[in-house]
């Protein structure tokens, strides 16, 4: 980790939460087709639900989001797009990203 005040800033996060590791890479490819988004990380939690973070300016990510919503390639549980995201919230992203790609 790097010490500091570094700070780190998306122009939005895009939230898509689903059932099962495979449904979310499926969402995910579909998002990463229609718009100029970057996959910043997942979570997943007990019962297999995945969460899926990604960024971009505000609306790559909000034509990400609906393109799933409206087109879903599995049930979608929850969706949303933070525009411009409080710094806690880019904090929390960031560190959710190191615990996966270290």
């Amino acid at each position: 980790m790097s010490g500091g005040n570094e700070k780190m800033s998306y122009g939005a996060l895009g939230l898509v939460e689903v059932v099962g590791s495979c449904n979310a890479v499926v969402v995910l490819d579909q998002m990463l087709k229609t718009s100029d988004v970057e996959f910043r990380t997942w979570h997943t939690k007990c019962g297999g639900h995945a969460t899926i973070f990604l960024s971009g300016d505000i609306a790559a990510v909000k034509a990400a989001v609906d393109a799933v919503k409206g087109n879903p390639p599995c049930e979608i549980i929850a969706a949303a797009v933070i525009s411009a995201p409080s710094e806690e919230t880019s904090r929390l992203v960031k560190e959710e990203e190191e615990k996966h790609h270290k």
